[in-house]
């Protein structure tokens, strides 16, 4: 006859095993080709909801000396599509639209208007390598500010002339090193670095830090997230 101790060892013991087999059972799980596609999804939207959750607007990301710099003609090039979309900047202007009080076209001497941060910070890029860069530019919560961005949206929306699009939460774009970055190394930015308007956000992977900028919206819903996102990758991607 079992005394009461021993079913509470039994039931010790099947569960120990059966945390033991978990790993095991979802590895298995992933050996089933109709569940490999939902249970990347899955995780990868729980990994995106948890980091934007562990995310601190007041964590900055990590600054450098100017002996720390890669040599500006040793910092990669990339892109998705061309080095230099040939845009006119005579005529370039940023397109603002969406929750916002003051849309309109906004040329780069007027952004230049506000005030400008210079950053050494590190672009990491999902490829693999990473290189510490200087970038100046104006806050992105700044130009924001002067819009009259809704401060109840849920996003701010990029297009590029390229074709190239990318979407940022609220709080990373109001964190105060994300930049819409004018110059590299205290000289314009050159069309192969995304000339003459970028994203420089150093608490982001490198794919969300969108080049050659033509337009900027803030909205409260997304239709399209992402260039990459779209094709499976992460979303939020904090540093």
């Amino acid at each position: 006859m079992k005394s009461a101790t021993d079913d509470r060892k039994f039931k010790a013991i099947n569960r120990r095993e059966l945390l033991k087999l978990t790993p095991v059972l979802a590895l298995g799980a992933f050996a089933i080709p109709k569940l490999q596609k939902p249970l990347l999804k899955s995780g990868l939207a729980f990994s995106d909801w948890a980091s934007a959750r562990l995310f601190r607007t007041g964590h900055l990301a990590p600054t450098f000396p100017e002996s720390a710099l890669t040599p500006f003609n040793k910092f990669p090039v990339n892109d998705y599509d061309v080095d230099n979309p040939e845009i006119d900047f005579d005529k370039w202007t940023l397109t603002v639209g969406g929750a916002v009080q003051k849309p309109g076209d906004y040329t780069l001497a007027q952004i230049q208007e506000l005030p400008k941060t210079a950053q050494n910070t590190r672009h990491v890029c999902v490829e693999g390598w990473d290189v510490i860069g200087r970038f100046c530019g104006v806050q992105l919560s700044d130009f924001l500010k002067v819009i009259g961005a809704d401060p109840g949206a849920r996003f701010v929306t990029v297009e590029c002339a390229d074709d190239y699009y990318e979407s940022l939460d609220l709080a990373t774009a109001m964190h105060p090193q994300t930049l819409l970055c004018y110059e590299m190394y205290d000289k314009p930015l050159t069309p192969e670095h995304g000339a003459p308007l970028r994203l420089n956000i150093p608490t982001k992977i490198g794919y969300k830090q969108a080049k050659y900028l033509t337009a900027l919206h803030v909205t409260h819903v997304l239709d399209k997230v992402g260039y990459w996102e779209d094709q499976g990758y992460s979303y939020f991607y904090g540093l």
